[in-house]
């Protein structure tokens, strides 16, 4: 595993290498073209500066922002014991902390995780997914998000994301300035000393455009297969973490053909989630601009799977695709001991109406932001905001008196 681990650190370095380069290259020719010769040092300085910063504000509070602007509440293992059982089983296959666990409140079943490190990682899950899957299925997704803290790649996609939202803002910033600066008729001077002809100035202003235009491309190319690799080799961990398969396939299954759209991923999140909810479930999701494989590919993989090994998922790959390629790092296949697939533990999810499942999910929302639950012998169920100041409740349908402090802690929504 440590093997894995650090092929994973070492092509996350090379990766990122090669998004620097293309960073510093396109401030260099831009400085070039505003400033000339001696302004490609003052180009190759704004690009460094600009991720400096980006870097330093997502080192900080990154993964809270991200928490934030998806609108996750963090809860407490009294709020959804079953999920808390789930991420203790699986970080403790996979040799990790317990990460932190965050509620998104949203009806659609997703969940991704952040964090720059095991040590301080967090899992966010929607209460979509907690009230549409069962056991075995909720344990397959949280396999699969403790397999991407597992291999450190929540550290690369973040570094990866500052590095393109670098690329990006630096093009953005120079093509704007050139539009806006031909609109207003302005007239750049030449030189003969300095800069060079009219001719040669045309062809580095040829050449700045075209870098400006191309290099968000090329890193967004890069930033997108490098991330479907990553998403095959999480599927693949939460395979042999769980050795159960199909509880991963069923969940990737309900997730992707689920009804509710989420309301609070944007371009920055929504790569993050176990699928990416803003791709339309209708087209194929394997094109150079996808961050995710295919989800019909991924389920079929891990339905063909002969056992829960690594080895089992890339000879499952080459049957369903067809192809040769390679997506598992050769350190995952050095590994030849064979992980036997278990039977499934967990009954089917039982059907509920689309009325009471609203109901469960409001519940667990209200829990996550405070609200006190009190059940009462009639069998009304009381939710008491945490604004509530009286210590005691009278019921209104049997009139019993409750004292909030001493029932809020027995009763959990059920």
């Amino acid at each position: 595993m440590w093997e894995l681990i650090r092929t994973n650190k070492r092509n996350s370095i090379l990766l990122m290498t090669i998004m620097a380069s293309v960073l510093l290259a396109l401030g260099g020719i831009i400085g070039l073209y505003v400033v000339g010769p001696e302004g490609v040092p003052f180009g190759l300085a704004i690009a460094l500066a600009i991720w400096l910063i980006l870097t330093l504000v997502s080192f900080s509070a990154g993964d809270q922002i991200l928490l934030s602007a998806s609108r996750a509440k963090l809860i407490t293992h009294d709020i959804h014991p079953q999920l808390f059982n789930v991420v203790e089983e699986m970080k403790i296959a996979a040799g990790l902390p317990m990460p932190k666990i965050y509620l998104i409140d949203d009806p659609a079943p997703n969940a991704f995780a952040t964090g720059r490190k095991p040590e301080n990682a967090s899992i966010a899950v929607t209460a979509g997914l907690l009230e549409k899957l069962n056991r075995d299925e909720l344990q397959g997704v949280i396999a699969h998000e403790m397999s991407h803290i597992l291999h450190r790649d929540i550290l690369f996609v973040t570094l990866a994301g500052i590095m393109l939202g670098s690329i990006v803002i630096l093009s953005q910033v120079f093509l704007r300035g050139m539009f806006y600066s031909s609109m207003g008729g302005r007239r750049r001077r030449v030189s003969s000393s300095g800069r060079g002809s009219g001719q040669a100035q045309l062809v580095i202003a040829l050449i700045a455009i075209l870098a400006a235009i191309l290099a968000p491309i090329m890193a967004h190319i890069l930033y997108f297969a490098i991330s479907r690799k990553r998403e095959y080799l999480a599927d693949a961990a939460a395979a042999r973490l769980t050795r159960y398969p199909e509880g991963l396939a069923s969940a990737l299954e309900k997730i992707s053909g689920s009804a509710e759209k989420m309301d609070s991923p944007d371009k920055v999140t929504a790569p993050m989630y176990i699928v990416n909810p803003l791709q339309s479930t209708k087209r194929k999701l394997s094109g150079l601009g996808s961050t995710h494989p295919p989800t019909s590919q991924r389920i079929k993989v891990l339905r063909n799977m002969a056992g829960g090994s690594y080895n089992d998922y890339a000879q499952s790959y080459s049957r369903v695709t067809g192809s040769r390629e390679r997506v598992l790092p050769a350190a995952a296949l050095h590994d030849k001991q064979p992980v036997p697939k278990r039977q499934g533990q967990a009954e089917p999810a039982p059907a509920k109406s689309q009325k009471d499942q609203i109901h469960r999910i409001s519940d667990l929302v209200r829990m996550a932001n405070g609200f006190a639950f009190l059940a009462c012998v009639c069998g009304l169920k009381m939710k008491i905001p945490p604004n509530y100041r009286k210590e005691s409740l009278t019921c209104p349908r049997c009139k019993r008196p409750h004292n909030i402090a001493k029932e809020a802690q027995k009763n959990t929504a059920k």
